[in-house]
């Protein structure tokens, strides 16, 4: 959402700009666009894709299609608001960034509220919310797990500045190795043997077993899991709780039924790329 204005004049001059362009500087509550942020690298809650489909929207400057659950429920926000769904690719490290500087309105890419974004970001209630599991190599002695602890003193790897990196030290005497800075590389850094595991929301779990039948999921047992929150919110600008406009995403949040949401994150699980 643009900045607050002092005056008519500069808010109906920033209005035109709007208007005259793609609406990825000064979005806000009186455009007729609904611009979200996401990585697209995430399946299934947002991928890249080169072809066009009834489920994906167009990235700008020929880079081609973002599809997934992220898309879907965001164009689904996007026709309650009244609002055509702008999609723009960002990486996960700029997505406050971008929301704080109005490039963006939203953040819509699978983000957990935790205490550390919600001082950066205003969150509505979670849209979704999964298991936490871990990914190993299906030929691994790892494959047949139950309990976290049970990684101790091996090698296991998260995606940076995310809370599947930092659950990691829940496990006693683990080898935390580096982050990776998106998932795709944790697959790779797991098949190399560069880890032995790399923790995920089951959704993603599902599809990257899918597509690598040389990895498998471990479910723990009750009580032997990660301490991890494993909902996911919308992010908005900082201090616009109160406006009518996070009030009018919150409503039309509210108005997909939890059926829905789950119905759609099949849909985007079955129809994610196979392949990297």
């Amino acid at each position: 959402m643009k900045k607050l204005l002092t005056a008519i004049a500069v808010a109906s001059l920033s209005m035109s700009l709007v208007g005259c362009g793609s609406g990825s500087s000064n979005s806000s509550a009186d455009s007729d666009t609904f611009t979200v942020g996401m990585e697209c690298n995430y399946a299934p809650f947002n991928w890249q894709q080169s072809k066009k489909s009834s489920t994906a929207s167009k990235l700008g400057s020929g880079a081609g299609y973002c599809d997934g659950y992220d898309v879907v429920m965001s164009r689904k926000i996007a026709k309650k608001l009244g609002k055509k769904l702008v999609v723009k690719k960002i990486s996960w490290d700029g997505l406050q960034p971008a929301v704080e500087s109005g490039e963006i309105d939203a953040i819509v890419a699978g983000m957990t509220a935790n205490k550390k974004r919600e001082k950066g970001i205003d969150f509505t209630t979670p849209y979704y919310q999964s298991e936490t599991v871990m990914i190993v190599r299906a030929n691994s002695e790892q494959a047949g797990y139950t309990s976290i602890q049970q990684f101790s003193g091996q090698k296991v790897m998260g995606q940076k500045n995310t809370n599947y990196d930092t659950i990691i030290d829940q496990i006693n005497g683990v080898k935390h190795e580096t982050p990776k800075a998106t998932y795709p590389e944790l697959v790779v850094a797991l098949q190399n043997g560069d880890a032995d595991g790399i923790p995920a929301e089951l959704p993603v779990a599902n599809g990257i077993v899918s597509a690598n039948p040389d990895l498998t999921i471990v479910h723990f047992a009750d009580g032997q899991g990660f301490d991890n929150d494993t909902s996911v919110s919308i992010g908005l600008k900082n201090g616009t709780r109160k406006t009518k406009y996070f009030k009018k995403v919150q409503k039309a949040l509210d108005s997909i039924s939890q059926d829905e949401r789950m119905k759609l994150m099949q849909e985007a699980v079955d129809r994610a790329p196979t392949e990297d």
